[in-house]
């Protein structure tokens, strides 16, 4: 079970667009939802800038109404980011990615909360729950177990942080150190387990990264379970509107490309808020985004939670 888990409860709150007389809107004819969105470029570096106007929400062929995209940077930049470590990770391939990993900590801005988990038996043992103190939370870091028995799966440990995690007024993301082999369901092309954590992270807003790192025993050189385990971290990442890294079947020479990247896609995020269209029932719905400015893509969960209409 995760351990000392301090963070307060807090509720969500909804980021209320200011606007002038001339720019006011009718009420949103739907239900208000927001998700965490990236803005990417889909050629080269230059990632361009996007406006509110030029994002469009899509609930299947029906365009959804965009009330406001706010650039999560300044004031609004908060960020409560958890590391996972997998305690099955075999210890030479992370040894030798501390630094880089300590080195990422101490890189971040001031706005955000960074928190080291273990993953062990289904469960998040935390080591430092989220603190904006980066030199503290980079001391907890350590090396994972090299105990393949010690994870059922890594799956459930996900689970079990995003049930275990206080809501916030800011964004939550998650790092995830993992082979991404599920020891306890196996291998194939659909792992209900992999399903039921990208779906726990899409309800909670959540999105994961994840860097594959080789596990130990003999599963951490089983290409069959190491090319499965490489897919659910793809898929987990993909569907919660974040990015997977992966050097082919062994560990990367440097995490430092890896977490460069993310540092720079954490920076361009941003918060949307649409009017979904209102049904009876709350639940999970598809949703696609688009824009028509050139060289950018908006990269986020295809799926979002929406409350029941009124």
């Amino acid at each position: 079970m995760m351990k000392n888990f301090v963070s307060p409860i807090l509720a969500l709150i909804a980021l209320v667009p200011s606007m002038t007389a001339q720019q006011q809107q009718p009420p949103l004819p739907g239900v208000p939802v927001q998700m965490v969105v990236t803005v990417e470029a889909r050629h080269g570096s230059d990632v361009p800038t996007i406006n509110r106007e030029d994002v469009m929400v899509y609930e299947g062929r029906d365009r959804d109404r965009v009330a406001d995209w706010v650039p999560l940077q300044g004031s609004k930049a908060g960020l409560e980011l958890f590391i996972l470590i997998d305690e099955a990770a075999n210890t030479t391939g992370l040894g030798s990615q501390l630094g880089d990993l300590r080195k990422f900590i101490n890189a971040q801005p001031s706005t955000t909360a960074i928190g080291v988990g273990y993953m062990r038996n289904g469960t998040v043992a935390a080591a430092q729950n989220p603190t904006n103190d980066h030199a503290q939370a980079a001391k907890a870091l350590r090396l994972p177990l090299g105990d393949p028995g010690a994870s059922a799966s890594p799956y459930f440990s996900l689970v079990d942080l995003i049930k275990r995690w206080p809501q916030t007024p800011v964004r939550r993301e998650i790092l995830l150190l993992s082979d991404g082999i599920d020891r306890y369901y196996g291998s194939g092309p659909s792992d209900p387990y992999v399903d039921d954590a990208i779906a726990k992270a899409q309800q909670a807003g959540i999105i994961v990264f994840s860097i594959y790192t080789p596990g130990a025993g003999h599963f951490g050189h089983s290409f069959w379970r190491i090319n499965w385990g490489q897919n659910y971290l793809s898929q987990l990442s993909d569907e919660t509107g974040g990015e997977s890294y992966y050097f082919g079947s062994g560990a990367p020479v440097s995490y430092g490309p890896y977490l460069d990247d993310l540092t720079a896609k954490l920076s361009r995020q941003y918060l949307l808020t649409f009017a979904a269209k209102p049904e009876n029932k709350a639940g999970m719905r598809q949703v696609k985004l688009r824009t028509e400015v050139p060289n950018a893509e908006l990269v986020a969960a295809d799926r979002v939670y929406v409350p029941a209409g009124k």
